[in-house]
């Protein structure tokens, strides 16, 4: 087969039969395409006037493909597929190797230990995702937290409640592998070939179910509602992970245990730092999601083709520098999606976005976060920035008397008031918002980094200020520890393999479940 890149594609094309449009790029006959497959998609709206698909397809001919290639040599060559292979050396009789966390990181490390026969123990803290789901409703609907399981801990991780966002800057092959297994187990086939793939809230509960029923199949074995509580270690070593489980202790011998924990398993980064695992401090982000009306997006995206099916809903990508070199910047963009209640601690405000694969919701959302770092922390302890955090939720959940979030106007934000109604865009947080000024939750450089940023980001957005909602905080945007691995992505406590977002080693699903893929990979050699 043959490639050909850079095809351009009406905005209202059906993509139900690529050859015509394959053939055209190709300047062959329709008949001479034996086989046709899109490979990669996106959206090219930079001129509003001029919103069409870029497009690369693989065709296989009954022609001369040399001649085809030597024809349009710039834009068509013969396809390379990307292959990735790893042979195991690890004895099999060894103890069973532990997998600590079942989010992206920990389910793809588990599942490549038990398709290569090394029948994993996972432990996750958190509920199965069909009670995961129950809890999660229970704390949005009625504000009883289980901070056992919930957005943040339990089965598929954080990522379950999210908008299920696959593209990442990394170009690891393991990334088809990570692809194609979604798709296995119930993931949308346009995520093959989208240039930003979703899988969406509502897929990923029937997937991340499918890949558990497989590595159990595979004599793994995953248990819920165990929280990892003691490692014994010794030299250097790992000898044995305990667990906690309906109030009775359990050890596990083990030399090898992934640590897919999540970038919100504060309690085990103290454990680990107590043990002296090795680790240090992370930059991260913190701000607030902003939600304006999904057709304002459209709108502003796609002009005159707004409102097209084959488009779907528009996202946004933003980024400003402050004087003092920090970012702020969109992240986690949710288009038709909602704000979600993402606390995992007591008396504490957190907040996350969601979207449904169809994200056909009123509003899109999107954090809006500033950068920061140590010299905000107040403190060169490993775990300043749990507390940075932690501080801020708990502000938020004051503010507030509960787990209601504090929202604001964009306009109200940018001049300190305290907004009477939302207008327009209503707030979409699940356990409902109240009137307040974030300037009485967030850092005062956060709040300045956000109003220049809210400020410059309307420039190139004409309306960005206007009509929009702020709800915060935003303060789980990725780790605030990164743990200390080696080149074999082992600790140098023998037999740890920190993995994935929580310890400091992605930012997202693909990059996590490609890290876990790494890990468990290293681990076998």
């Amino acid at each position: 087969m043959i490639t050909v890149s850079n095809v351009r594609v009406p905005p209202d094309y059906d993509f139900t039969d690529l050859r015509d449009v394959c053939a055209s790029a190709l300047n062959v006959g329709s008949e001479q395409i034996t086989e046709c497959r899109l490979l990669r998609r996106s959206v090219d709206a930079r001129k509003k006037s001029d919103v069409h698909f870029v497009c690369t397809f693989a065709a296989a001919l009954s022609c001369d493909e040399n001649r085809v290639i030597r024809r349009i040599k710039n834009t068509a060559k013969y396809q390379q597929p990307q292959m990735h292979t790893v042979t195991p050396n690890r004895d099999r009789t060894l103890p069973r190797p532990v997998v600590i966390g079942f989010g992206p990181g920990g389910m793809f490390a588990a599942l490549t230990l038990a398709e290569h026969g090394y029948r994993p123990i996972v432990l996750e803290r958190g509920n199965a995702v069909e009670q995961r789901v129950a809890d999660v409703n229970n704390f949005w609907n009625n504000h009883l937290l289980n901070t056992e399981s919930n957005v943040q801990f339990g089965e598929g991780g954080a990522g379950t409640f999210s908008d299920g966002k696959l593209n990442t800057g990394t170009k690891d092959c393991r990334q088809r592998t990570v692809l194609e297994t979604f798709v296995k187990y119930g993931a949308p086939q346009s995520i093959l070939y989208s240039a930003k793939p979703h899988i969406g809230t509502d897929n990923l509960v029937a997937v991340v179910r499918g890949i558990r029923e497989r590595i159990n199949e595979l004599g793994g074995q995953v248990k819920f509602g165990c929280k990892v509580c003691a490692f014994d270690i010794a030299d250097a070593k790992l000898r044995s992970v305990t667990y906690e489980s309906a109030g009775e202790r359990y050890t596990i011998d083990c030399d090898a245990a992934v640590l897919a924990i999540g970038h919100s398993a504060r309690d085990t980064f103290r454990l680990l730092h107590d043990l002296g695992v090795p680790m240090e401090q992370k930059p991260f982000a913190v701000g607030a999601r902003i939600e304006h009306s999904q057709q304002f997006i459209d709108r502003l995206q796609y002009g005159r083709f707004a409102g097209l099916p084959q488009l779907g809903a528009a996202d946004y990508r933003v980024s400003a520098h402050l004087q003092d070199s920090r970012g702020v910047f969109s992240f986690c963009m949710c288009p038709g999606g909602t704000v979600v209640a993402a606390a995992s601690e007591e008396q504490t405000v957190v907040t996350n976005g969601m979207s449904n694969s169809a994200r056909d919701g009123d509003n899109a959302n999107s954090a809006l976060l500033v950068n920061v770092s140590a010299a905000d922390f107040g403190s060169d302890h490993v775990l300043a920035g749990v507390e940075y955090q932690r501080k801020i939720e708990r502000a938020a959940y004051r503010l507030t008397g509960g787990y209601r979030a504090p929202a604001q106007t964009a306009e109200d934000f940018l001049r300190g008031a305290v907004s009477s109604h939302f207008g327009a865009v209503r707030p979409t947080f699940t356990a409902g918002v109240a009137p307040a000024d974030l300037a009485g939750c967030l850092p005062s450089r956060v709040c300045d980094g956000l109003k220049f940023g809210i400020a410059r980001f309307t420039e190139t957005m004409p309306g960005f200020d206007r009509e929009a909602v702020l709800t915060g905080p935003e303060t789980r945007s990725s780790s605030p520890v990164r743990i200390l691995r080696g080149d074999r992505c082992m600790s140098p406590i023998a037999g740890l393999y920190p993995c994935g977002e929580g310890a400091g080693y992605a930012g997202g699903i693909m990059s996590a479940a490609v890290d876990g893929i790494r890990c468990a990979e290293n681990l076998m050699l």
